[in-house]
């Protein structure tokens, strides 16, 4: 079976009210650090998974509506935490990588997409199609800045065919099915429905260690999916569908519970992120 290189590494990070993202806790700021996905398969080459923030989020949110996006969720982005420039430390260049997969279309995940003009971008047909033509507060109340996009993003666009969709290795149950992004098992993209329209997490398997699971959104704390733990009730009015999101919260806290040597990772747990991310 092929294995692939996988580094995790982050991209800025926001603030929010810990009772909010964990459904308990007090009023003090939680520390949501926006990761990204640097995988490298010994044929295909480069994969990206996610941007993190981007210096685009920061011009799309100088003027209303967009402003309200900045001030819920203060970001914190050094310039060296860009993606582009902890790619260029470890020898890459924009134009190495040849195609980049979006989890969702929230801001925190694509706005240092137009940083890689020479990507294809992958993502379910449905994720763009719920965003795709929306404006102004229409837009934000998809946590969508169509300012961050780059201004070719569908002439590069490369959505996965849902007529793709496969049987999943029987160690990923209770997810059943899933795209194997090079045909070898290595790296599986798998849908994650509820917190976004279309989401996709990524199975992943490094040499020499367990798979990983990257979750993206569909959950925000890796205590979430270890006690099947939603965030607060408010947190539903942010969720494409709640219904969705929490039945695959419980799908991942099953698949923790059977199979704890998947490793799960959400995109924005500190917790994992100090584990796992290496050094930008």
């Amino acid at each position: 079976m092929t294995t692939v290189t996988l580094t995790l590494l982050e991209a800025g990070h926001c603030v929010f009210p810990e009772h909010f993202t964990r459904g308990r806790g007090g009023l003090k700021l939680a520390r949501l650090p926006a990761t990204f996905a640097l995988i490298e398969h010994p044929r295909a080459g480069l994969l990206l998974f996610e941007t993190g923030y981007g210096t685009a989020f920061f011009r799309a949110t100088r003027r209303w509506p967009n402003q309200l996006y900045a001030r819920l969720t203060p970001v914190t982005l050094r310039e060296e935490q860009l993606a582009v420039h902890q790619l260029a430390r470890r020898g890459l260049r924009p134009a190495d990588l040849s195609r980049l997969l979006i989890s969702h279309f929230h801001a925190d995940h694509v706005s240092a997409l137009g940083d890689f003009p020479a990507a294809r971008f992958s993502y379910w047909p449905e994720a763009w199609a719920a965003v795709r033509g929306r404006r102004g507060l229409n837009a934000l109340r998809a946590a969508y800045l169509p300012e961050v996009m780059p201004a070719d993003f569908e002439a590069r666009a490369a959505p996965l065919d849902p007529a793709a969709l496969r049987p999943l290795p029987p160690e990923f149950a209770p997810f059943r099915h899933g795209v194997d992004l090079f045909c070898d098992e290595s790296v599986l993209a798998v849908p994650l429905p509820g917190h976004a329209v279309g989401q996709l997490g990524l199975l992943v398997r490094p040499a020499a260690a367990a798979p990983v699971f990257l979750v993206a959104d569909a959950c925000w704390h890796s205590s979430a999916f270890r006690e099947d733990r939603p965030p607060h009730a408010l947190a539903n009015l942010l969720f494409a569908d709640a219904a969705q999101y929490r039945a695959t919260l419980h799908a991942l806290h099953a698949l923790h519970t059977h199979n704890p040597a998947v490793e799960l990772v959400p995109a924005h747990c500190a917790e994992a992120c100090e584990r796992h991310v290496a050094a930008g």
